[in-house]
């Protein structure tokens, strides 16, 4: 974790134990947030409640009719309060009652998006070129992956920059770390940040993840939200 160092937070003899140990604590604090900001959100934890393809609240700026599993809204109203995110595509197959979700033919096979675990992103002040609306979107694609392919827990896959058929100008995609299982069902678990209950205890270990491809292109445009692919 980087640190930086501030001689307030060194703590004089004289100011006294009480003290020294506040300020210990805030710089402690202030150090987490400080990195936690920089590469993605730090604390994640599996969650293991039942989950629901569920239409994403007007509280996330959407497209109409999209979805996603339940168990990551909290994490993107979250992104949302801090980011001018607008959502263009999340759940994308059969509904459970009959009908069809998001977008048809334009993910690959056992994309993240047939599980509701993952979103396609793009600014709220659209525009086809790199141009300023787009430097919030980057900071958000940074911070989930602040390397090129090391994406930082809970996510799994980050198409942006560097990624064909992605990046600034075109769509982020964001992906969620879940359980394998088959497409078109909520998975068993999924990792969030700041969400969930039933966790599992004690210390963490890196879930076993499904096999294939997170994301990915067809060359199926997507008529809506302003990108020429999905992934």
């Amino acid at each position: 974790m980087a640190t930086r160092s501030n001689k307030s937070c060194q703590g004089g003899g004289a100011r006294g134990a009480l003290l020294g140990a506040s300020l210990a604590l805030f710089c402690l604090l202030a150090g987490w947030a400080s990195a936690a900001s920089l590469s993605g959100p730090g604390h994640t934890r599996l969650v293991y409640s039942t989950g629901r393809f569920v239409p994403i609240p007007a509280s996330i700026p959407h497209e109409p009719g999209d979805m996603v599993d339940r168990r990551i809204l909290s994490d993107l109203r979250w992104i949302a309060a801090r980011f001018p995110i607008y959502v263009t595509d999340g759940y994308s197959g059969p509904l459970p009652g009959g009908g069809h979700a998001g977008c048809r033919g334009c993910h690959v096979r056992r994309s993240d998006h047939h599980y509701g675990l993952a979103v396609d992103i793009v600014p709220q002040r659209w525009s086809p070129r790199c141009n300023a609306a787009w430097r919030p979107i980057t900071r958000l694609a940074r911070w989930a992956e602040p390397r090129q392919n090391r994406p930082v827990p809970p996510f799994r896959w980050v198409g942006y920059q560097g990624d064909s058929g992605h990046g600034c100008g075109h769509h982020l995609h964001l992906s969620w770390n879940h359980a394998p299982g088959p497409e078109f069902r909520v998975s068993d678990w999924v990792e969030v940040f700041f969400s969930g209950a039933p966790t599992r205890s004690g210390a963490y270990h890196p879930p076993r993840l499904p096999s294939g491809p997170s994301g990915g292109i067809r060359p199926a445009p997507v008529l809506t939200g302003g990108i020429g692919h999905g992934d």
